[in-house]
């Protein structure tokens, strides 16, 4: 059996976002929401596109949305390359999906709660170890809350490292099959007696999709592995702009010190870029 990568958007889409999805996100937002308590009973899947409420205001697409029975949004986007601006993203998807809730001459207590969760295939918060982080509206002193209107909870993948024998919670496995369905072969033994997870391997199998479906689920891939050379060969790119920086930064001071040949071994650059420099 093969799988696809949940972490494409139109794996998590398809797995997590479509019309016969809701019982696998029940489950999915309990594990990561609410620590596997069953908090949450029933939702409705939505529309994800979220429409500008005025003319020149950005669009914006999400991969999952949802509200809850008690009227609570939850928003989610999984995001697999750490892109410039990706934080401001975050917090302007989650205002923008609170504000929207209003029509004009509607009154503000109408508002009702929005939870951003953010799944990343890198790390946002390197000084942490936390897998799952969680932010509020807080009192920068105290601590005390302002608001639980809009909550951001992140759940950073690379961080994750246990193993299949080594998950306890749910939250562990949803977050293990996020990060690992596409390399496995079989369902494991033990999640078999879970429907939610049964019915997420059986979204996710390749063999189950269409001609039409498997296309795009290729070029998502292709896409993706693309971008992410882009982005190695950019960092790589840097490096050695930074190296050659550093070594001129050198050459310089050495200028009116050494012979042109001795700071060429010393830096590494030819006699030719040293000329330029003086």
């Amino acid at each position: 059996m093969r799988f696809l990568n949940p972490k494409t958007d139109f794996a998590f889409k398809k797995i997590f976002g479509s019309s016969q999805s809701k019982d696998i996100l029940i489950s999915f937002l309990n594990a990561l929401l609410y620590e596997g308590q069953a908090a949450i009973q029933d939702l409705e899947i939505i529309d994800p596109y979220q429409a500008p409420q005025l003319k020149g205001m950005k669009d914006t697409f999400l991969d999952v949305k949802a509200t809850l029975t008690d009227d609570k949004t939850v928003i989610i986007e999984m995001q697999v390359l750490n892109v410039l601006g990706f934080e401001k993203r975050v917090l302007y998807n989650a205002a923008k999906a609170f504000s929207i809730q209003l029509e004009s001459g509607q009154q503000y207590a109408r508002l009702n709660p929005v939870i951003a969760l953010t799944i990343t295939d890198f790390e946002m918060f390197p000084e942490s170890e936390k897998v799952i982080s969680r932010y509020a509206l807080k009192e920068k002193d105290d601590l005390t809350t302002y608001s639980d209107d809009i909550e951001l909870v992140f759940v950073e993948l690379p961080k994750f490292e246990k193993s299949l024998d080594e998950l306890t919670t749910l939250s562990d496995r949803w977050i293990y099959f996020l990060k690992q369905a596409e390399s496995l072969e079989v369902v494991p033994q033990s999640w078999q007696d879970t429907p939610a997870f049964e019915r997420a391997f059986e979204i996710a199998e390749l063999s189950n999709l269409s001609r039409e479906e498997l296309d795009i689920f290729e070029r998502k891939q292709m896409f993706l592995q693309d971008s992410r050379n882009a982005v190695l060969k950019g960092i790589q790119q840097g490096i050695e702009q930074g190296k050659r920086q550093q070594a001129e930064a050198i050459a310089r001071s050495l200028l009116n010190v050494l012979d042109i040949e001795t700071i060429s071994q010393t830096t590494g650059l030819s006699v030719e870029q040293i000329l330029l420099l003086r």
